[in-house]
């Protein structure tokens, strides 16, 4: 796997750095970032359902919490626009 580093929250210290790489193979990005608080993890579960889907997180996935100022890194703008 090949990977392209896109994007890190400015001014962050070199134990808290979330951080956005790309795959240059399948154009999917990875992301390091703050694991989601319990809280976090809830709410889309108790709001509205999506047809057809559950509301429960797979045990193979996880939310992550992205910062704000991570939304400035252009692949992340256009990487999430997909065909669905």
């Amino acid at each position: 796997m090949k990977l392209r580093f896109l994007g890190i929250v400015p001014d962050t210290g070199k134990d808290d750095s979330p951080t956005v790489w790309m795959d240059e193979d399948s154009g999917d990005l990875l992301i390091q970032s703050y694991k989601a608080t319990e809280e976090e993890v809830k709410a889309p579960q108790e709001g509205a359902s999506i047809p057809g889907r559950g509301r429960e997180v797979s045990r193979h996935e996880v939310i992550v919490r992205m910062p704000k100022v991570m939304q400035a890194v252009p692949a992340v703008r256009r990487g999430w626009a997909g065909p669905w």
